[in-house]
């Protein structure tokens, strides 16, 4: 069990059934029953996944999700709440959410969902990180999750969210040729759904901000279609 992840639920019964069934599977499970609770031992602990209801007393989900959110932008964090409504599911995207899972639910849906965030932040499979890719002038350090620009001389480095790093990734890795908004979205959430679509353009104006430094790179919207990162041949005079 050396996999720790942060589970903050105010309905105990529901809270050790979820414990049990995770640590069945071999994960270390840190069980909080509201929101406060939830924030000192996510400092205490650094697990490697928070699992957070909506509704809980002393401080609720979202208000949690955020304050982890501005100490630790890389740590997952996936909702699993009786929230159904629209504006809901945008909030928890808004607050930093990675996945988002209604009640009631299925165990197996739930760890599943687990391992896949877990391998998409190498937590289980550090060994199938990509190398480093060269885009423009910059160079993309997935591992590390590093976008460098050199500029006169001087080497500028910028730190990603997970969450930029694997987009970022898709990209690259298909650099000059279209992907499919559905494809990005399979591979980087696990999810196509209207909610998730809504936070990969939020993840993408903020790529777009970050590959600024050189003109020659551009992220194209193909409306209807997909993306793409196209490096256009600069002219040199």
């Amino acid at each position: 069990m050396n996999t720790k992840i942060l589970f903050v639920e105010d309905d105990l019964n529901l809270g050790y059934l979820v414990k049990e069934n995770l640590e069945n599977h071999r994960y270390n499970v840190l069980l909080c029953k509201n929101g406060k609770e939830g924030y000192d031992v996510f400092h205490s602990e650094k697990p490697a996944l928070c699992i957070l209801d909506i509704m809980m007393p002393v401080r609720d989900g979202l208000e949690l999700a955020r304050d982890i959110r501005r100490t630790d932008q890389h740590v997952p964090i996936l909702f699993l709440t009786s929230r159904t409504n629209e504006q809901d599911k945008l909030e928890a995207f808004n607050a930093g959410a990675d996945d988002y899972v209604t009640k009631p639910f299925s165990m197996k849906e739930l760890l599943m969902r687990i391992q896949a965030i877990l391998k998409r932040t190498g937590e289980r499979d550090v060994q199938q990180r990509s190398p480093v890719y060269h885009i423009g002038n910059l160079v993309f350090d997935y591992t590390n999750r590093k976008l460098t620009a050199a500029a006169a001389g001087e080497n500028e480095t910028k730190t990603l969210s997970i969450k930029e790093a694997e987009l970022l990734k898709v990209l690259a890795e298909h650099k000059n040729k279209l992907i499919s908004r559905s494809e990005i979205l399979l591979t980087v959430w696990g999810n196509d759904d209207f909610f998730i679509a809504k936070s990969m353009d939020v993840y993408l104006t903020r790529l777009r901000k970050l590959l600024r430094p050189d003109p020659s790179l551009e992220i194209q919207n193909l409306y209807g279609t997909g993306f793409k990162l196209v490096e256009k041949e600069m002219q040199v005079e």
